[in-house]
């Protein structure tokens, strides 16, 4: 691990330094910045998907931390001592540092395979649809007459749009909280 702080953070802006920084962070497996201001944040996790090309998340629990949850691809309020403001400039909020296992691995997971399942729905949905519509053409001669009646082809698509994804989103579950928190490479599987 590397600990590093916002004086040295200053060095290494001002100095041009930040190649050889991301070389050094490259080796950790984490990094710590203490003591550094808002913009020192922003700035490490700015350099980091620019240079690096990945996807960063941020997590934080006071305004000196919005900056930084918001130049993060993902970012994490933790509601705390210091007010809300990380909470409300965050995509999640959770109440406790230790409720960020069960986010990331539990729900994260769940979240992955939801809109996975989905994406190929809609894609087998629409390709159903349109060509019922092409071979329906053939036997109208191709007068560009309608199959069906404007308000059923509303209903289809709002029954057909708007049920499955509130089914999936309440009910689909393919692994149990518990074994998700046991096994955490299940995580790496959906990827």
């Amino acid at each position: 691990g590397l600990v590093i702080d916002g004086r040295t953070l200053n060095i290494i802006f001002q100095g041009g330094l930040e190649k050889q920084f991301l070389a050094l962070t490259k080796h950790c497996r984490s990094v710590l910045c203490c003591r550094s201001t808002p913009l020192q944040k922003s700035m490490v996790v700015k350099l980091v998907r620019r240079q690096l090309k990945v996807m960063t998340l941020s997590i934080g629990d006071g305004a000196n931390d919005v900056s930084m949850i918001q130049a993060a691809d993902v970012g994490i309020g933790i509601s705390g001592q210091e007010g809300m403001q990380a909470v409300m400039a965050s995509d999640f909020a959770i109440s406790r540092f230790k409720h960020l296992k069960k986010l990331l691995l539990v729900h994260g997971h769940w979240c992955y395979t939801r809109l996975a399942k989905m994406v190929i729905y809609f894609f087998y949905k629409n390709v159903n649809y349109v060509n019922l519509l092409f071979w329906y053409q053939f036997f109208c001669g191709f007068s560009g007459s309608t199959m069906i009646d404007y308000w059923q082809m509303i209903f289809f698509n709002l029954f057909f749009t708007s049920m499955p994804p509130l089914v999936f989103g309440v009910l689909d579950r393919d692994v149990s909280a518990e074994t998700l928190l046991g096994l955490p490479e299940l995580y790496k599987n959906g990827q």
